[in-house]
């Protein structure tokens, strides 16, 4: 069950639970008011009955009073006929009052509100007496319907804060995810959620955590490939300018009738340099097309570094450079056959143009979980500042100048080792030299 439901759930539970215990509190209210406090008759003419023989006339004014304001009930006794406080009587009281000086206990309802009573009573001074009363409506807060009212719209109120506080708990977050998207469909690529939701454990908190990590990824591809082709004007610019030049001087040496064969041999060495390096372009392209769909399966690095070997071997006799394996019988690990035997053909080709014509290991063994691949060659080394920029496109060493190619060879290595959840990792070897690792996941 995943945290957002489990949210859900719980929130609708919270909402039910306060509802229903509003909703008790309330019905007993009401059935309190309704049925809890039915007015005892018997007992309202004996206290009548007592504070008149106690207190006279005045004694049972008192007890009326704080009757009508108590219980609602306009109230006198009678004896012999004659109200003993005197005064009008109200209309209802009078239309009916024959019928409630003639029995024991007589109740008159005349309207749904309105109750006339006529109650006997015989005091200890043995007299019979007779309390009638008139009892009204409810005061509007103690009305039964006003008692549902109430607990209708508490019942709206409590399910209202409780959605309240859930949809505030859904909407901060969806409307911060928005609000970045906008930012970032608008071209702002710093643009995040930001730090409210990095502690949450949520499913909404993990989709903003993962929003910004996505952003964080766009942004440095975008910024990569914004350097990336500055880097391939700046190098398609220098070659074009010198084929432009060259061609000039080939005209210039035509229209004097001189021979222009020398220009023309050397345009056509910008031109493949040219075709070289948009071949160069061409594969790092290809590489960052093939890495969503490539297959992922075993493969056995010790294969793969064999066959590397074997098409290495006729450029490293040209160079005077010997080629060696140190490997087990077979090792394997998670990958692409094909991009990984591209990735150890620039390594050895890397090695081959800087080795100086000494030997070349090549190494595959197992570390941990990792399967590792390592090109040591023997040549001048790198110096330690440009260490960490080597995979970067278009870089290359201070020691490089003097040697052909563009700095694509390892950008392209690194690309197919991050796509293999693995890495590439470059030092300088003990007793000079460079090593290159590749490193990654063992077949489980």
């Amino acid at each position: 069950m995943s945290r957002l439901y489990r949210r859900l759930l719980l929130w609708f539970c919270a909402a039910n639970v306060a509802t229903l215990l509003v909703s008790v509190g309330a019905s007993n209210a009401i059935a309190w008011y309704t049925y809890g406090r039915a007015t005892d008759w018997a007992k309202l003419a004996q206290d009548a009955d007592a504070q008149y023989i106690g207190g006279g006339r005045d004694g049972l004014a008192q007890w009326a009073e704080a009757r009508r304001l108590d219980v609602r009930l306009e109230a006198t006794l009678f004896e012999n006929g004659q109200s003993v406080l005197g005064g009008p009587l109200l209309p209802e009281i009078e239309d009916q009052l024959p019928r409630l000086l003639t029995g024991e206990h007589v109740a008159l309802q005349l309207t749904p509100h309105l109750l006339l009573i006529g109650e006997r009573v015989i005091g200890r001074d043995g007299v019979a007496r007779q309390l009638v009363g008139l009892r009204g409506p409810a005061p509007f807060h103690l009305r039964r319907e006003t008692m549902l009212g109430v607990q209708i719209a508490l019942s709206l109120l409590v399910i209202g804060a409780v959605g309240w506080a859930f949809a505030r708990g859904i909407a901060v977050p969806l409307a911060a995810l928005q609000a970045a998207a906008q930012r970032m469909a608008g071209g702002d690529l710093a643009a995040r959620v930001g730090a409210p939701f990095d502690a949450g454990s949520d499913e909404l908190a993990l989709l903003a955590r993962e929003f910004d990590r996505m952003a964080e990824r766009i942004e440095a591809l975008v910024t990569h490939e914004r350097r990336l082709l500055q880097d391939v004007s700046h190098e398609l610019r220098s070659p074009l300018a010198r084929l432009h030049l060259i061609l000039e001087f080939a005209q210039r040496e035509r229209a004097q009738g001189a021979d222009a064969d020398a220009q023309f041999a050397r345009a056509e060495q910008e031109i493949a340099r040219l075709d070289h390096l948009i071949g160069e372009l061409l594969a790092l392209s290809r590489v960052d097309a093939e890495l969503p769909s490539m297959p992922m399966q075993a493969v056995d690095l010790v294969a793969i570094a064999g066959d590397g070997l074997k098409r290495a071997e006729l450029e490293a006799r040209q160079r005077g450079c010997t080629l060696q394996l140190e490997a087990p019988a077979t090792l394997e690990a998670v990958g692409d056959a094909r991009l990984l035997a591209r990735a150890l053909d620039n390594l050895l080709g890397n090695a081959i143009k800087f080795g100086a014509g000494a030997a070349i290991v090549v190494s595959v063994r197992k570390r941990g979980t990792q399967a590792e691949l390592d090109v040591r060659d023997h040549g001048p080394g790198v110096p330690e500042p440009d260490l960490p920029k080597l995979f970067r496109p278009f870089y290359r060493g201070s020691n490089a100048a003097r040697t052909g190619g563009y700095g694509l060879g390892l950008a392209i290595v690194e690309r197919v080792m991050r796509a293999h959840h693995g890495a590439a990792r470059v030092d300088n070897a003990e007793g000079g030299g460079l090593r290159l690792v590749l490193s990654l996941p063992l077949t489980t």
